[in-house]
């Protein structure tokens, strides 16, 4: 992939922030009680669900007010299992991406009607790879919620399952003029990685072009969308423009979250043995003809 967003995380609880049974009706459906049976009910026990272990430090009552709002629906041992491994998972999602997912998915077949629960299953699936499940966790989030802000994310992976046109059907809805600069700044990385998957190398730099010049020092999406421009630009083998945009991605990158600096060591290399060589040129032509 070209060009991965980055990751709405909000801290834990944000980003941290299907059950399994024997028993069947007719229809071949788990029965009611089976799905609706919880810890401290008089119904069927909940069929157990393999948990990791917490790590040290999860405390789920620092879990965002609207997410210990969503757990208040469950019974108050589900909910602080639940809102603990939602913490665990915003916990460990920067570190370890797989364990955050475990955490997460264990939360999400706890609680599945929980919306915290499948944006945690969402956000880390995305981030630990698993596309599929990314996509099916993101769309019920959004469903459920009607919230567009993990929209990136889910155009995204569906670049990832080679699907680029998905994505830009996803960018291409009215409900993206709600998002916030940050999350429009995503959409329109992904928007520009889609194109150039479907071989639209032009198309991607008109959509990076303007805001890429209009990006000011200290937006926290300048440094990718410039770095993302000159790339693009490098691409259609337009040397001296990737040159410009690499530097003017890597001024406004302090901490290197891009290898804009990289990328310009190794073309002030390209470019010096360029001009090397057309320099020796006619020279080493003069000689033949001696």
């Amino acid at each position: 992939m070209a060009e991965e967003p980055q990751r709405p995380g909000g801290g834990a609880g944000r980003a941290g922030s299907g059950r399994a049974g024997s028993g069947r009706t007719s229809g071949g459906r788990p029965s009611r009680a089976r799905r609706e049976a919880t810890p401290g009910s008089t119904g069927p026990s909940r069929p157990k669900v393999e948990r990791p272990p917490l790590p040290e430090g999860v405390d789920w009552l620092e879990l965002d007010v609207d997410v210990r709002g969503q757990l208040r629906s469950l019974p108050k041992s589900l909910a602080e299992t639940v809102g603990s491994h939602l913490y665990a998972a915003g916990m460990l999602l920067d570190e370890d991406a797989d364990a955050a997912y475990a955490h997460a998915l264990t939360a999400r077949r706890l609680a599945s009607r929980v919306a915290a629960a499948r944006e945690a299953a969402g956000v880390t699936a995305y981030r630990s790879g698993r596309w599929s499940e990314a996509v099916a966790e993101l769309r019920a989030y959004r469903r459920m919620t009607g919230s567009e802000e993990h929209l990136p994310l889910l155009a995204d992976a569906e670049r990832a399952l080679g699907r680029p046109e998905r994505a830009l059907e996803l960018a291409d809805t009215p409900a993206t003029r709600g998002l916030d600069p940050n999350t429009r700044a995503e959409l329109l990385l992904v928007v520009a990685g889609a194109r150039r998957d479907l071989g639209q190398l032009e198309a991607a730099l008109v959509e990076l072009q303007g805001p890429a010049q209009r990006s000011q020092a200290g937006q926290e999406w300048a440094a990718r969308l410039r770095y993302a421009y000159a790339d693009a630009l490098l691409a259609a083998d337009r040397v001296d423009e990737a040159v410009q945009w690499f530097e003017a991605a890597a001024q406004v990158d302090p901490e290197g979250r891009t290898d804009a600096e990289d990328r310009l060591l190794a073309l002030s290399g390209v470019v010096i043995a360029e001009a090397d060589d057309s320099a020796a040129g006619p020279a080493a032509d003069e000689v033949g003809d001696r």
